[in-house]
C-alpha cells in the first residue's frame, strides 16, 4: 500500500522558515519533518511513498535525488572522479514525486496523483506532522468498518486557560486550565482512501477538509480513528522548537 504525503503548502505561518524551503523540510534534530514522518510509515512496513509537490518542490526533490550519496560513506578517486559508495544506513524506500501545482487546493492534490495510486486503497497524511498513531490499527479500523474514508481524529492538547467572568462586574470567577480532555475532536491527518475518494473530490477545486469531507460525512461514508497518543503539527517556530526540544532529550514519541 502506497502512503501519499501532501507536501505542497506554503507554510506561511511558519515563515521564518518557509521562506528558505518548502515546509516538509524543516528540520527537526538535523533531519527534515518529512522523513520523521516517512520513518513512521516505514516502522509499519510502508516504504512507498508519493509526494504531492508544490511550493519549492524542487527542493523536495533535490533533496531525494542527493539521498544516496547524502547519507553514506563515499570513497572519491579524484584524479578519474569515480565514487565507490561504502557502507549505509539507506531506507528501503520508492518515493514519486509528482508537481501538484504551486496554488493547486488539497483535493486538487490527491486527483492529481490518482494514476500513481491506481485502484488501490492508500494511506495518506500532511508532511507538516507528528504522531506516534499506530497506523496498522488505522487500517484494520478502515477494513472493518468498510467506508471510503478514515482519518484519525485527537485531541490536542490545551493550549489555553478557560475563564469564566461575571458579566455585570467583569469579576473572574472562575479559571481552569485546559485539559486535554476538556478538547473538541480535531482531523490529525494519517488517513486511509479506498479509492471511490475520487467520485468525491469534484474537480479538484476545493480543500480536501472542505466539501469532499462533508460529503462523504453527509452519506457516512467516513469513519474516525480515535487516537489518545501524541500527535503535534507544526504549524509556527513555537510548534518545531518544541519538537526539536522532544527529539534532542531522547523522548520523541514518534521516533521509529
Amino acid at each position: 500500500m502506497k502512503v501519499v504525503i501532501l507536501a505542497g503548502g506554503k507554510g506561511t505561518r511558519i515563515g521564518e522558515e518557509s521562506q528558505f524551503r518548502p515546509k516538509p523540510l524543516v528540520e527537526i534534530g538535523g533531519r527534515p519533518i518529512l522523513w520523521h514522518i516517512m520513518k513512521w510509515y516505514s516502522r509499519f512496513g510502508f516504504h512507498e511513498f508519493v509526494l504531492c509537490c508544490g511550493y519549492k518542490g524542487h527542493m523536495i526533490k533535490q533533496y531525494f535525488v542527493d539521498y544516496y550519496s547524502r547519507y553514506s560513506d563515499v570513497s572519491i578517486n579524484l584524479q578519474n572522479g569515480r565514487k565507490e559508495f561504502l557502507k549505509n544506513k539507506i531506507e528501503p524506500w520508492k518515493v514519486t514525486l509528482i508537481n501538484t501545482g504551486l496554488n493547486t487546493l488539497t483535493a486538487g492534490r490527491i486527483l492529481k496523483i490518482r494514476e500513481y495510486v491506481k485502484d488501490e486503497e492508500f494511506l495518506f497524511t500532511y508532511g507538516d506532522g507528528v504522531s506516534n498513531v499506530d497506523i496498522q490499527e488505522l487500517i484494520e479500523c478502515h477494513r472493518r468498518h468498510g467506508r471510503i474514508a478514515t482519518i484519525t481524529v485527537t485531541k490536542p492538547d490545551g493550549r489555553f486557560g478557560a475563564v469564566k467572568i461575571n458579566e455585570a462586574d467583569g469579576c473572574v470567577e472562575n479559571f481552569k486550565e485546559k485539559a486535554r480532555s476538556d478538547q473538541s475532536w480535531v482531523n490529525a491527518g494519517y488517513g486511509i482512501f479506498s479509492p471511490q475518494i475520487f467520485d468525491y473530490l469534484g474537480d479538484g477545486s476545493d480543500m480536501l477538509e472542505g466539501r469532499p469531507f462533508e460529503l462523504l460525512a453527509e452519506k457516512n461514508e467516513m469513519t474516525a480513528y480515535c487516537h489518545s497518543g501524541f500527535w503535534s503539527p507544526m504549524d509556527t517556530l513555537k510548534d518545531k522548537e518544541y519538537l526539536e526540544e522532544l527529539w534532542l532529550s531522547g523522548q520523541a514519541p514518534w521516533k521509529a
